[in-house]
C-alpha cells in the first residue's frame, strides 16, 4: 500500500477572465492531517471542488493511493475513495441521523434495483449490515443517542459531526473537510479538534480547509498557503507560520 494518499501536481482552473488556480499541487501521506489555508479568494474552495468533482480542472494530474484518477464528477470521486463536506452544511434535513448516514453507506453496497424491488435475501443482509455500520459511526463522532432524530432537529455543532460520520461511511482514502469550524462555539471547535484526531490516529487522511488558524496550525501536520490562486508556502506549521510571505499576505505581522 503506498504511502501516499493523494499527489496532486500542476492544477489549474480559469473562469473567464479569472485565473482561480495556477499549478497548484500537494502531496498528503497515509495517517496526515493537511492544511490548506489562504485569504478569502486565494483559491481554496476552487481546489477542493475541482478534487471532488464539482469543477472540471483546465489542468493538472491527480493520483489516489498511487493510481491516476480523473474528478470528473461527484459520484465517481465518492467511488474512487475521496468524501467531504460543505462549508454550508448538506445533510438531508427531514432524514434521521441514522439515514443520512445510511445514504453515506450505499455507496459502497452491491445490492441493485431488482434486489431491492424484490427484498432479496442478500438485499435484506446488506441493509442489515448497512444499519450496523451506520449505527456504529453514530457512535464513533458522538451523536448516537441522536439517531432517531431528524437531521434538521441536531444542534449545530452536531449536524458537523453527523457529516462527518456521513462522510466516513463511504470508507474514504482522502476525507475532505470544508470549514468544520465555521459557526462553531469554542466548545464545539474542542470537540472538532479531538474528533479530527481520532480520525487521524486510527490511520485516516483528511485534508482541512479552514478559517481558524488557530486550529490549523495546532492540528495539521503539513500546510499548504494559497494566494491568488497560487502556491505561497509549503511546509510544516512552524516552517508555514515563519515564512515572512505567509506573515505579509495571510497571517498578519504579529501572528495568530
Amino acid at each position: 500500500m503506498s504511502d501516499i494518499v493523494l499527489k496532486v501536481a500542476n492544477v489549474s482552473k480559469r473562469f473567464g477572465g479569472l485565473q482561480a488556480l495556477s499549478e497548484v499541487g500537494v502531496t498528503i501521506k497515509r495517517g496526515q492531517v493537511y492544511g490548506l489555508i489562504g485569504p478569502n479568494g486565494a483559491g481554496k474552495t476552487t481546489f477542493f471542488n475541482v478534487l471532488t468533482g464539482l469543477y472540471t480542472p483546465d489542468g493538472g494530474t491527480f493520483e489516489l493511493a498511487g493510481k491516476p484518477y480523473t474528478p470528473s464528477a461527484v459520484h465517481e470521486v465518492a467511488k474512487a475513495g475521496i468524501a467531504r463536506t460543505f462549508q454550508n452544511i448538506r445533510l438531508f434535513a427531514e432524514m434521521t441521523a441514522l439515514e443520512n448516514v445510511m445514504v453515506g453507506r450505499h455507496v459502497r453496497t452491491s445490492s441493485n434495483l431488482f434486489g431491492a424491488i424484490l427484498r432479496t435475501p442478500s438485499f435484506k443482509r446488506e441493509e442489515k449490515e448497512i444499519k450496523e455500520r451506520a449505527q456504529e459511526l453514530l457512535e464513533y463522532v458522538g451523536v448516537a443517542k441522536y439517531a432517531d432524530y431528524k437531521a434538521r432537529t441536531l444542534s449545530y455543532g452536531d449536524q458537523r459531526r453527523l457529516e462527518i460520520a456521513r462522510a466516513l461511511a463511504t470508507d474514504p482514502q482522502l476525507i475532505a473537510l470544508d470549514e468544520p469550524a465555521a459557526g462553531m462555539n469554542a466548545t464545539e471547535k474542542v470537540q472538532l479538534r479531538e474528533l479530527i484526531d481520532r480520525i487521524r490516529n486510527d490511520n485516516r487522511t483528511i485534508l482541512l480547509i479552514e478559517h481558524d488558524v488557530k486550529l490549523v496550525m495546532g492540528l495539521c501536520d503539513h500546510v499548504t498557503v494559497l494566494d491568488y490562486g497560487k502556491q505561497l508556502s509549503v511546509g510544516t506549521p512552524a516552517q508555514v507560520q515563519n515564512d515572512p510571505k505567509v506573515i505579509e499576505a495571510y497571517l498578519g505581522t504579529g501572528g495568530n
